[in-house]
């Protein structure tokens, strides 16, 4: 029997993705232009690189992450694209607004493009909080809206704090994070923590969603190293190498603490492909800043706490705030993103001998976390309850986390 809703991607998805491509499509044909001036050949190659390895996060990584459910991989993996693609060229065209006013002209170049694909990645982590209980119609409309939230972040960051330019894309774990929680919350079903049928793991699509984690944890170093000027090649070093070890200490340290947890004594799959990248996700916040083991200590921390808040937290957040977190995005990016952001705010201040210049950096830096949360939960909320609205047709209970509603599958068609 074909589901209530699936005349929706007909009538509502199609005529949406070809208005927003025709328009995207539109203003690039008048206003976009590609330049490399700012750039020596040499710096293009290395930003090239970079973008490539992010590239390949953005677009495999979590992609595939997201293919754990085990009816709603092709789901996963395809809005994952979906998301991806409509997420960079949104945010190409509001980087450039400014660009835009004073010279009439759009740049692209291969710095905006890096730019993008990290936008892309907090929109891509705030829809992991409401994976498989959305109609792709509710994913583009959270895109449409996450990454104008996060580039205003960013805006808000400089206009106020003074905030170097980028200088909110250190915050990304924590902004997407916290939108898609606050989404999730909003937009939470009566019944929803007796759990949902098709919820469920299973073997083969565990092992696609491990593949997935793998790629996020070999490119995670140079994701994090884009967050740097790639001027100044010794703090890319630095935040690579830091990277790098907080992400082996934290693989090393999720697969002890997940034997430890269980009570068989055996390690969860599910578990390790979020907690391996705990590491990664809180030296981001600022992979310059730290010395090795300082690195190394706050991944072991960060895989801790993200296994462990794995592991119990998420039934929690369920029963106390109705917050159905499919991916656990406050165990695999909330939650380290904050670690991260204390560990460098008490360095920092243990590194400054003047007490009035301690305690102003501690007041600014609080200042950047809070607007960075405020900002992130008030758009979270005001994109769930535009998505409670009946007008987009959300999936029933019944249909959520099923590839079936959207994909066609001709071996399982019911002949007429």
């Amino acid at each position: 029997m074909a589901p209530q809703y699936a005349p929706s991607l007909r009538s509502r998805l199609a005529p949406l993705l070809l208005f927003l491509q025709i328009g995207f499509i539109v203003v690039c044909s008048f206003f976009v232009e590609i330049s490399n001036s700012t750039f020596s050949e040499l710096t293009f190659y290395k930003i090239y690189a970079g973008f490539q390895d992010v590239n390949a996060m953005v677009i495999l990584g979590f992609g595939f992450l997201g293919t754990f459910l085990a009816r709603y991989g092709f789901s996963a993996l395809g809005f994952n694209l979906l998301v991806a693609v409509i997420a960079i060229q949104w945010a190409i065209i509001l980087r450039g607004l400014e660009a835009w006013y004073h010279s009439g002209k759009i740049v692209i170049d291969m710095r905006s493009l890096v730019d993008a694909e990290i936008c892309a990645a907090s929109a891509i982590i705030s829809i992991g909080a409401v994976l498989g209980k959305t109609n792709p119609v509710q994913l583009v409309i959270i895109t449409l809206l996450e990454v104008p939230g996060f580039l205003f972040n960013d805006w808000l960051l400089l206009t106020l704090l003074s905030e170097p330019p980028h200088g909110s894309f250190r915050f990304l774990h924590i902004f997407g994070a916290f939108f898609g929680l606050m989404m999730s919350s909003i937009m939470s079903r009566e019944g929803s923590e007796q759990g949902f049928e098709k919820e469920k793991f299973d073997r083969t699509p565990g092992l696609f969603s491990m593949l997935g984690s793998v790629f996020l944890w070999m490119f995670w170093p140079s994701f994090n190293s884009s967050l740097v000027n790639p001027m100044d090649p010794e703090k890319r070093l630095m935040a690579m190498c830091n990277t790098y070890l907080a992400l082996a200490v934290s693989a090393v340290t999720a697969f002890a603490v997940s034997v430890l947890s269980s009570s068989k004594g055996k390690l969860n799959l599910v578990h390790l492909q979020s907690s391996i990248l705990a590491g990664g996700v809180a030296v981001g916040v600022s992979p310059p800043s730290f010395q090795p083991w300082e690195a190394m200590t706050v991944g072991f921390i960060a895989a801790v706490v993200s296994t462990v808040g794995f592991r119990y937290l998420k039934v929690h957040m369920l029963v106390a705030f109705q917050c159905h977190d499919t991916c656990a995005v406050l165990s695999t990016h909330g939650l380290p993103g904050l670690l991260g952001w204390l560990a460098h705010l008490l360095l920092q201040i243990r590194a400054l001998d003047d007490h009035t210049m301690a305690i102003r950096f501690a007041v600014f830096d609080i200042s950047l976390l809070f607007i960075t949360l405020s900002v992130s939960l008030t758009m979270g909320t005001i994109t769930g309850l535009l998505l409670k609205w009946n007008l987009w047709r959300p999936p029933q209970d019944k249909k959520c986390f099923d590839d079936q509603a959207y994909w066609e599958f001709p071996h399982l068609a019911v002949p007429k």
